[in-house]
């Protein structure tokens, strides 16, 4: 089956527009340190514009309120948006918003329950209301999510939630929470969690406080992008705050993830190509040591091994994506699991170099590349840390194969199969002496 990236004319404008857009539009409001309120009011005619092009909550299904984009228009989208940090957020498809809007719709879907629509998740389309994904616990491995801790347990018509949580983005400033707990503990842990949508003013919420951060040690409690440490202490909640069937939740958080991560993995090729741009600049206008850095071959060697990694990851992005168009999430997870480890590290080199060539510069706030770079270790944790794709990758590449107590290719024992299959002709050409 050929691969076919392409997508249609009247889209690639739409594509050419974000980019002028995001550059021209988007970019110069990281200067300015507005609060989020200040944020989101600033933002508001930016996001109108969106919306007048149809660019709106692309990653849903237009009757859900979305464009219905496949994963390769969305991931190309993210490229351009990834640029900078609020190009999702003027888009309306910032995580975690867009991804608990799609384990909504996948629980619509499931259940055919369309109150779930006006209720949560038309507002977290329209940006009335945000939200939280509250998965990670504290005292459990967050990459082996069977070792879930926190429970939920059916008592009449309502669900009574214990547990404790941590790194739930936005959970201080949520209005809505998405809890994934255990609610049969006597089942295979795929079977037995489920999914909640718990109101962050129910009784019994508590959030403890915003986990300072690699990228934020000195957290100011209550902002946009802080991730909160929760408890939930007999949290009680409606039985229809179940989100999709019971024992559901791995299947919806399958949903979740597989699209979040082609989406992330674009916008690091956006972060990658921004700082990449940086380099380049800055390796054209720096002369020490007798020359420019454009002519030092060092600075060569990163810009060509930059360049090639950032087409590789492109490409082996984009291939996830088609072939999740194709065949679904499932049948994508190797690409996919390919894709997160690799674009992680692409990120990373590429940011350390374009830091390296600006020295000093490149280190201190007055250039985005700190602030890039200190964020860029987070890529190779989230979603699943890179050792555990690497692992999966492997498990399943080695499937393909058996062991064998000699080499398939040992030369001497391939030299005797060969002599006795080609007997025949090899007595002809002696007896011939050819």
């Amino acid at each position: 089956m050929a691969w076919d990236f392409s997508t249609e004319p009247e889209f690639e404008a739409q594509l050419e527009w974000m980019r002028g857009f995001v550059r021209e539009e988007i970019m110069p409001v990281e200067t300015l340190r507005l609060t989020h309120p200040q944020l989101r009011e600033f933002i508001k005619p930016l996001q109108e514009q969106v919306k007048e092009r149809g660019l709106w909550a692309a990653h849903l299904p237009p009757e859900l309120g979305g464009m219905g984009f496949g994963q390769v228009r969305l991931g190309l989208m993210h490229e351009i948006l990834g640029q900078s940090p609020y190009g999702p957020v003027v888009f309306g498809n910032n995580a975690p918003d867009s991804g608990n809007a799609e384990l909504l719709a996948a629980g619509m879907e499931m259940t055919g329950r369309h109150d779930i629509r006006e209720r949560w998740l038309e507002p977290l389309l329209q940006g009335t209301m945000r939200s939280g994904f509250s998965m990670t616990e504290p005292h459990t491995a967050g990459s082996d999510p069977r070792l879930l801790k926190t429970l939920a347990v059916k008592d009449g018509d309502e669900w009574v939630i214990n547990g404790r949580k941590w790194y739930t983005t936005n959970g201080s400033v949520a209005d809505i929470l998405i809890v994934m707990a255990v609610t049969n503990p006597d089942v295979h842990p795929y079977q037995g969690s489920s999914m909640f949508v718990v109101p962050v003013s129910t009784p019994g919420v508590t959030i403890v406080r915003d986990v300072g951060a690699m990228d934020d040690p000195e957290v100011t409690f209550g902002r946009f992008g802080n991730h909160a440490e929760i408890t939930y202490q007999d949290v009680r909640v409606p039985a229809d705050h179940l989100i999709g069937p019971e024992g559901s939740g791995f299947l919806l958080a399958q949903t979740r993830l597989g699209p979040g991560r082609i989406h992330h993995c674009m916008r690091w090729l956006g972060q990658s190509q921004r700082a990449f741009d940086m380099m380049c600049e800055r390796a054209l206008s720096r002369y020490t040591h007798g020359s420019y850095l454009a002519e030092k071959q060092t600075i060569q060697n990163w810009i060509a091994d930059s360049r090639a990694e950032m087409h590789a990851a492109r490409l082996m992005t984009l291939h996830a994506a088609w072939k999740m168009d194709q065949v679904g999430a499932s049948a994508s997870r190797d690409e996919i699991a390919m894709i997160k480890f690799y674009g992680a590290s692409v990120l990373h080199n590429v940011i350390d170099r374009a830091i390296q060539t600006y020295g000093s510069l490149g280190y201190s706030a007055d250039m985005p590349l700190e602030a890039m770079y200190r964020a860029a270790r987070a890529a190779r944790i989230y979603d699943g840390p890179d050792e555990v794709h690497r692992q999966t990758v492997a498990r399943h590449a080695l499937k393909n194969y058996e062991a064998s107590e000699i080499p398939s290719d040992h030369i001497p024992t391939r030299a005797a199969a060969a002599r006795e299959k080609f007997a025949g002709m090899l007595e002809f050409l002696e007896a011939e002496k050819v």
